[in-house]
């Protein structure tokens, strides 16, 4: 696979984010990690059986896998398209599942729902990952 900056941009700087992300995570205490598991089972309802310290580490970890392969070239842009996605619409889901995250409208993030509202950009770049074309191939001479 060919060095494309675009590529790069895509995927370095969400990458990057998301692999921070889940460093800072790792060092979750009990309160935080058991307040993250309460938003996220507003989507997903099983995480409550869970240990809010489990939940924390397989948060962290699922972060971390998800920045590392946005960085790693090696992945293909489909891969990473598809871990970046299914990482987007699991933060969607709770801000759509979260009352307090949007206006009446069930849409329009709240002031509380703005910093996952922007989680839609990262579906957006997953999608650009996802739909690209592998370009043209190269006559061979």
């Amino acid at each position: 696979m060919a060095f494309n900056l675009a590529n790069a941009a895509l995927r370095g700087i969400p990458g990057a984010f998301i692999l921070n992300s889940g460093i800072s995570k790792l060092e979750l205490d009990a309160d935080s990690a058991g307040y993250l598991q309460s938003m996220a089972a507003n989507a997903f309802p099983a995480v409550k059986d869970l240990d809010a310290a489990t939940f924390g580490k397989a948060l962290a970890y699922s972060e971390m896998a998800v920045g590392a392969t946005l960085l790693t070239p090696i992945f293909p842009n489909r891969l990473a398209g598809l871990a970046l996605g299914a990482f987007s619409a699991g933060m969607l889901t709770m801000y759509f599942r979260t009352e307090d995250m949007t206006l009446d409208d069930g849409v329009r993030p709240s002031q509380s729902g703005t910093p996952v509202a922007k989680d839609s950009w990262l579906a957006a770049i997953a999608l650009a990952l996802l739909i690209q074309g592998k370009g043209k191939k190269r006559k061979k001479k």
